[in-house]
């Protein structure tokens, strides 16, 4: 699983990064651009992918972009909005057919350049501002967004739970933002947001195919060529290191057949932290797989969750504890995922439990090769999180890490939220 790649500037600044891959009959493209994730700037970061989309100088209106797309043997088009850390990214990514196979052996990696490049470098822009009625239209599909969380009980839990663990921290900011700044956006401000964006900000374009690394910088010289400002800006790294003074507990009351308990903590261990592995194994071993504690000791032994995990966080270094309980058996099941936490932090792993996750992270990493966008994002987090690491590094990290590394990882880690949403009628007066 040697990994091999090509990492250049362009021009005006891009990076570029071309992952070889004979075996994809597909031509994966991806362009990223990076910004710090706050309060007063994640409403418009969110808001722009979907406008870009909308129109650029080239492609004014959705019915000419798709037909475009339909040329290239319906190439496939997407655009969103992610939260790694501390930084929030604006993204774009198009998959399509490779030239090879359809007698335009260079050409469509141009194509499809060229219209990543037009709609993020070259957008529509109309009397100073975004086309006044995409915005508007973007606007409200936004705000179903926002409003619309809430409808997913489990993942509001799990935001309602972060956003309280992290207030005053940039990561606790809701990747969409807030309804009160969509109300103040328009055309025009918009746009002088993005122009700023795009001048100073890091952009990260991607190139996954089987190509030779001359092709791949060519095209993207020809193509990614829209201008940008003479210097980059550097952005903030994510604060990882955090040490609770309590333990907080939030309760919210709302109609839901089942209560939502999720349990927030700061791990304290980033991304380039050498015992960043054994972290992951932690939280394989602690409630990742069918065979991982919580699982088998919260769900099948004590039948107190319909669902219960653990998940890592890995560029803020939070790990997340979640679980869908009967609401009057909260404190059960705290007690006993608790207990699992504290059988962890004294090293209580069996060989079974070890090895068991080894075996499917690694299987997991195995897997990830073939996927090109799983490639593209493995390589990103090593952008964001200051440290890459091949596919090979990856899985002899996994096999090597002892139960004492995983044991000093644990002894990092801090409880330092829990919240539970539960009906009225299921609330305990004194939990805590």
């Amino acid at each position: 699983m040697e990994e091999k790649y090509l990492s250049t500037l362009l021009p005006n600044g891009i990076r570029l990064t071309f992952i070889p891959a004979v075996k994809f009959k597909t031509i994966s493209l991806a362009l990223f651009i990076h910004q710090e994730l706050a309060a007063e700037k994640a409403t418009f970061t969110a808001l722009l992918p979907q406008v870009l989309e909308r129109g650029s100088r080239r492609y004014p209106d959705n019915l000419t972009l798709r037909r475009e797309l339909e040329a290239l043997y319906g190439a496939a088009l997407s655009t969103g909005v992610q939260k790694k850390g501390e930084r929030h990214l604006i993204s774009f990514s198009m998959e399509m057919m490779h030239g090879k196979y359809v007698g335009a052996e260079g050409q469509m990696l141009r194509q499809g350049l060229s219209i990543l490049g037009g709609i993020a470098g070259d957008p529509l822009v109309v009397h100073g501002g975004f086309k006044e009625e995409y915005v508007a239209q973007e606007k409200e599909q936004l705000e179903k967004t926002i409003r619309g969380l809430i409808n997913n009980k489990s993942l509001y839990a799990v935001e309602k739970c972060l956003q309280s663990m992290c207030a005053g921290e940039r990561y606790g900011v809701f990747r969409y933002g807030r309804l009160e700044e969509l109300e103040r956006i328009d055309p025009a401000s918009l746009w002088r947001y993005y122009r700023e964006v795009l001048a100073v900000n890091p952009v990260e374009l991607y190139v996954v195919g089987d190509f030779e690394p001359e092709q791949v910088e060519e095209a993207a010289r020809e193509t990614i060529f829209f201008s940008r400002g003479p210097r980059e800006e550097e952005l903030p790294r994510t604060e990882v290191h955090a040490e609770p003074a309590e333990t907080k507990f939030i309760r919210e009351a709302m109609p839901v057949n089942q209560a939502k308990l999720v349990m927030g903590f700061r791990t304290n261990t980033a991304y380039d932290d050498p015992l960043y592995f054994a972290l992951v194994l932690y939280s394989g071993i602690l409630g990742g797989f069918p065979h991982s504690k919580l699982f088998l000791n919260v769900r099948e032994k004590a039948g107190l969750a319909y669902y219960a995990y653990s998940r890592l966080e890995k560029h803020k270094g939070i790990m997340i504890i979640a679980a869908g309980i009967e609401g009057s058996k909260y404190e059960q099941a705290r007690e006993i995922i608790e207990r699992q936490v504290e059988e962890m932090y004294r090293g209580r792993i069996s060989d079974l439990e070890l090895e068991n996750t080894r075996r499917g992270l690694v299987n997991q990493l195995r897997l990830q090769e073939d996927s090109p966008h799983q490639q593209i994002n493995r390589h990103l987090d090593g952008v964001i999180g200051g440290k890459r690491y091949s596919p090979a590094e990856m899985i002899e990290a996994l096999e090597s890490a002892s139960v004492n590394e995983i044991r000093a990882a644990a002894e990092r880690i801090r409880l330092d939220t829990v919240y539970l949403l539960q009906n009225e009628e299921g609330v305990l007066p004194d939990a805590r």
